[in-house]
């Protein structure tokens, strides 16, 4: 028969050697978290180069994505979305236009109204983008956003056609922050609006093409930088 003193110091060698395990394992599922986020952090760095490189192309949108990554980083922490959560939208927004990438030159540059061919190849870039950054299976969410980023919620969007609530929220968001943008930048086209007329326009939009609840959110996030 064991000795009782035998069989607990056996249960007590081993009882040090799972807690030993235990902490290695630890160790271990913290070395792999740390290295996918590093990994997450590289791929991302080379999608913004992506980026990067739209904007040398197009020095009218040049300073366009960091912006709209800004303003929808904000708007979604005004909202009251988790910081996670706020980097995806402010994620999306930086990279929302990374689709351009795959439309012509001439097209990006040209000083004057679409064809309707050339508008057709435009209007393209929301699912090149969504397509570009489709093998990153952590930024799932940010793939939809940068798809949906120009549906409207009269259903005039592009490039799906949705309506209201079955646009993304985070695609919502980057919406309103893009329009804005876009209306007080200098374009081929047109001058740039000044911040109240963009405001006026914003406030014209919201309801129809673009959330309200967003649009008064990303105003009232906007008056307070």
């Amino acid at each position: 028969m064991a000795s009782p003193i035998g069989a607990g110091a056996d249960l007590a060698v081993e009882y040090r050697r799972l807690q030993a395990s235990y902490q290695q394992s630890l160790v271990y599922a913290r070395e792999v978290r740390q290295l996918y986020s590093r990994l997450q952090r590289a791929s991302l760095q080379g999608l913004q180069g992506l980026a990067n490189a739209l904007e040398a192309k197009d020095p009218y949108t040049r300073g366009h994505s960091e912006r709209v990554g800004q303003w929808a980083r904000q708007t979604a922490q005004a909202i009251g979305w988790s910081e996670c959560d706020a980097d995806v939208v402010a994620q999306a927004g930086l990279l929302h236009d990374i689709g351009k990438i795959g439309v012509p030159e001439p097209v990006l540059r040209k000083n004057g109204p679409l064809t309707d061919e050339e508008w057709r190849v435009m209007k393209g870039h929301p699912v090149i983008g969504a397509q570009i950054v489709a093998p990153f299976d952590f930024f799932a969410d940010g793939a939809v956003i940068i798809r949906h980023h120009h549906e409207r919620c009269d259903g005039s969007g592009y490039p799906d056609g949705l309506r209201g609530v079955a646009i993304p929220f985070g695609a919502r968001i980057v919406a309103v922050a893009d329009v804005y943008d876009a209306l007080t930048s200098d374009r081929p086209y047109r001058r740039a609006l000044s911040s109240r007329d963009a405001i006026v326009e914003l406030q014209r939009q919201a309801g129809h093409t673009l959330d309200a609840d967003v649009v008064e959110v990303f105003l009232a996030a906007r008056r307070c930088l």
